[in-house]
C-alpha cells in the first residue's frame, strides 16, 4: 500500500464517522416530524367539529346583536339627551365661576384699600414715635456735652 491508499482508507473511515454521526439526529429529527405530522392531523380531525360549533355560535351572536343594536338605539336617544345636559351645566359653571371672579375684585378692592391704608398709617405713626424718640435722645445728649463743657 502506498500513501495514496492509506490516505483514502483514512479519508473514508472519517467520511463513514460523519455519516454515522449525523445519522443519529437525522434519525430523532425524522421521529419528531412523524410526531408533529400525527399532531396536526389530529387537530385537523378535531377542528371540523369545532368550526361547525363556532358557526353555530356565531349565528346566535348575531341575532343577539340585532337584538341588543334594537336596544342600543334606545340608549343612544338617552345618551343624546345626557350630552344636552351635560352641555348645560358646563354653560352654568363657567357663568357662575365668572360672577365669582366679578364678585371677589368688587369685595376685594375696598378692603384692600382699607388695609393698605391701616398698613400706611401704623407705619406713619410708629417712625414719628421713632423720630420724636431720637429728637430727645439728640437734645439730651447736646445737654450732656454742653454741662460737661461748662464744668
Amino acid at each position: 500500500m502506498d500513501a495514496g491508499e492509506i490516505a483514502g482508507l483514512i479519508a473514508a473511515g472519517a467520511f463513514l464517522m460523519l455519516v454515522i454521526v449525523l445519522a443519529v439526529p437525522i434519525l430523532k429529527l425524522g421521529r419528531t416530524v412523524d410526531a408533529a405530522t400525527r399532531a396536526i392531523n389530529d387537530m385537523n380531525d378535531r377542528s371540523g367539529p369545532l368550526l361547525a360549533d363556532v358557526n353555530d355560535t356565531v349565528k346566535n351572536v348575531n341575532v343577539a346583536l340585532g337584538q341588543v343594536q334594537v336596544s342600543l338605539d334606545g340608549v343612544n336617544v338617552q345618551l343624546a339627551k345626557v350630552d344636552t345636559i351635560t352641555e348645560h351645566a358646563a354653560h352654568v359653571t363657567a357663568n357662575v365661576a365668572n360672577l365669582s371672579t366679578v364678585v371677589a375684585a368688587a369685595a376685594a378692592n375696598p378692603l384692600v384699600k382699607v388695609a393698605s391704608f391701616g398698613y400706611g398709617l401704623r407705619k406713619t405713626i410708629a417712625s414719628r414715635r421713632r423720630a420724636d424718640e431720637e429728637h430727645e435722645i439728640r437734645q439730651t445728649m447736646k445737654q450732656r456735652r454742653k454741662a460737661a463743657r461748662s464744668k
